[in-house]
């Protein structure tokens, strides 16, 4: 059986990487870079630890040591652990990050990948395992878009494929042809519930891939606690980008959509 290493932050995609991973034959070594990672992980691993993201030195070791060669890195981990001092990087942590011309996701993420490809780990596609997550172009739930909606479903995904131009997140909540909020360092929910919020009902919350998207890290990602956000704040529609989006626990996501009266459109 050949081994894979999965690195693995916050939510469910961890647990339907290595479920799909299992299915194919592969032997699983997961990381929980979190102490949020989901549990059910345990699951369907060969072989688990609990490594913070931050001790980058143990983690190499730990691939090295168990002899892997194939990486995916998935699950949300966001830039904050490194402002609020929640945990210390280690001393090559500390030296990656002295390197970098700045903290960008993609920067920060493709020197890891640096460091991995010195003792031979490959990082592969976070998708090759699970394609069939990737909704196709149409409206996923009964409900569909309002003509409004529809002009701020596409006003959005304008909008948030330009931030991702720019590497600064992939999410965008807007509103009556207006932005209400644009996702940073806080990430995909936070954003939700501040854009929501302001916009007091009634938002359009737009998620899509980077103009030049790097599909071995920060694929974009919808899933439960996406929808949660919207139905706490009265959100009304949800556009992701047709292929190159995720979209996890579907068959829960779809129908607390519909419970709610939120339309879900891939685009």
């Amino acid at each position: 059986m050949e081994r894979i290493g999965l690195l693995a932050g916050i939510g469910a995609l961890p647990v339907e990487i290595a479920r799909a991973a299992k299915k194919l034959g592969y032997e699983v070594y997961a990381v929980a870079l979190l102490k949020e990672t989901d549990q059910r992980l345990r699951d369907y691993a060969d072989n688990y630890e609990e490594i913070n993201v931050l001790k980058v030195g143990k983690i190499l070791k730990h691939l090295k040591k168990n002899d892997i060669h194939k990486v995916t890195m998935i699950g949300k981990v966001t830039k904050e652990l490194l402002f609020a001092g929640k945990a210390l990087p280690d001393l090559k942590a500390m030296q990656i990050l002295m390197k970098l011309p700045n903290r960008k996701d993609d920067t920060i993420m493709l020197a890891i990948v640096d460091e991995l490809k010195k003792i031979d780990v490959e990082v592969f596609d976070q998708t090759a395992l699970i394609r069939q997550l990737m909704p196709a172009k149409g409206v996923l739930t009964k409900r569909q878009p309002t003509a409004d909606e529809l002009k701020d479903m596409e006003f959005g995904f304008k909008m948030a494929k330009e931030i991702g131009r720019m590497d600064v997140g992939q999410t965008v909540v807007v509103k009556d042809m207006a932005v209400m909020a644009l996702e940073a360092i806080e990430g995909t929910d936070a954003c939700i519930l501040r854009g929501g919020k302001l916009a007091g009902g009634g938002a359009v919350v737009a998620k899509v891939a980077k103009p030049e998207q790097d599909n071995r890290f920060d694929v974009p990602t919808v899933g439960l606690k996406t929808l949660q956000m919207m139905v706490e704040t009265k959100a009304r529609a949800l556009v992701i980008e047709a292929g190159a989006t995720l979209l996890v626990e579907s068959e829960e996501v779809i129908a607390l959509a519909e419970a709610n009266d939120i339309t879900i459109m891939a685009m």
